[in-house]
């Protein structure tokens, strides 16, 4: 789950391969919520996204205040929340100006891609990626180095 959509041609591009790649393992939707144009935005965007949320879901959001994890401890996670097989395990990430906190509180982890601050159009490229690498490691595919 996303808000606002890839707007960049090149970023569009990128996950388009990587949901390509990811479909050959697990089935993937991508959710749009529109971002807000409001001075509560960040607040708007937070009722969009938990309103699109299955409550049977896993939320995996991703924040700066978050766990870092290697790739295989993101396959980890990944397995960890198959095992548990109810619902869905649902990534988020927010618009520009972040999350609001009733979002982090629906978590059932924070991730936290990097210390740096990345443009979130970048952050959803980069999620799609580790993404892939992990159900690459899941799955004995030699993509992984």
């Amino acid at each position: 789950m996303c808000v606002g959509r890839l707007k960049t041609p090149y970023w569009r591009e990128a996950c388009a391969v990587y949901e390509k790649r990811l479909s050959r393992f697990r089935r993937l939707q991508v959710t749009e919520v529109k971002d807000a144009a409001s001075d509560d935005r960040v607040q708007v965007e937070a009722g969009r996204l938990l309103e699109a949320l299955p409550s049977s879901d896993r939320l995996i959001v991703l924040d700066e205040r978050g766990k870092d994890l290697t790739s295989p401890g993101l396959a980890a996670l990944l397995d960890k929340g198959d095992a548990l097989g109810q619902g869905h395990m649902s990534f988020v990430i927010g618009g520009p100006f972040g999350l609001d906190q009733s979002v982090r509180d629906r978590a059932w982890f924070l991730l936290r891609l990097s210390a740096l601050t990345l443009p979130h159009e970048l952050a959803r490229v980069l999620l799609m990626e580790q993404l892939y690498r992990a159900e690459c490691l899941r799955n004995h595919v030699p993509y992984h180095h």
